[in-house]
């Protein structure tokens, strides 16, 4: 049986996304066979992060400095706005380098069931935002879930009236998908946004 600074270390582990006790368990016993060369710089790395990294107050990006790399970076198209739900969505657009323009992180969805109204969310400082004169386009890049179009259409009626494009990410086919395995959500919206070829 693991003595208790053991189990409290698994019981943290265990909190992470895709890690149940199991999990937290070898990923504990791994990291305490290597404590010098993992489990020390591991905590030092973890330490240093919550004393130094911050959300943007631009976009709400995470990083160190204010405002964010991705916001002081001056190659940037400034007439897009991608919103996003949560930093994860930002890292993951930037990974695929499919995407070079500003971004805004919402910080979560509307949810009538958890509670989650519009002045929980960062709505406010991106309708400021796209109220800039150079911002000709707001892209909506929401999950295709009934909290993320919730969100959207929310998103879409505040900036209307105003002279900016509201655009949304496509919505079908993934690149290699066969149709035969598809939900039926995924092919009507296929189909629905289907261009010319």
């Amino acid at each position: 049986m693991a003595g208790e600074g053991i189990e409290r270390v698994m019981q943290y582990l265990a909190k992470l996304p895709g890690l149940g006790p199991r999990s937290a368990r070898r990923a504990a016993l791994h990291l305490l066979k290597r404590r010098e060369a993992l489990m020390l710089p591991l905590a030092d790395a973890l330490r240093e992060a919550a004393e130094n990294i911050q959300a943007c107050g631009v976009c709400g990006n995470l990083d160190t400095i204010e405002p964010c790399e991705v916001c002081r970076d001056h190659r940037r198209d400034d007439t897009r706005i991608c919103v996003v739900e949560d930093v994860a969505d930002l890292w993951a657009l930037e990974r695929a380098a499919a995407f070079n323009g500003r971004y805004h992180v919402l910080g979560g969805l509307l949810s009538a069931l958890d509670g989650v109204a519009p002045e929980d969310l960062n709505i406010e400082p991106l309708l400021v935002r796209a109220g800039e004169p150079e911002v000709t386009e707001v892209i909506l890049a929401m999950d295709a879930t009934v909290d993320g179009q919730t969100t959207a259409h929310y998103i879409s009626d505040r900036l209307a009236g105003r002279d900016v494009e509201i655009t949304r990410l496509a919505r079908g086919v993934p690149v290699g998908g066969e149709l035969d395995y598809l939900d039926d959500g995924t092919l009507a919206q296929a189909m629905k946004a289907r261009r010319s070829g």
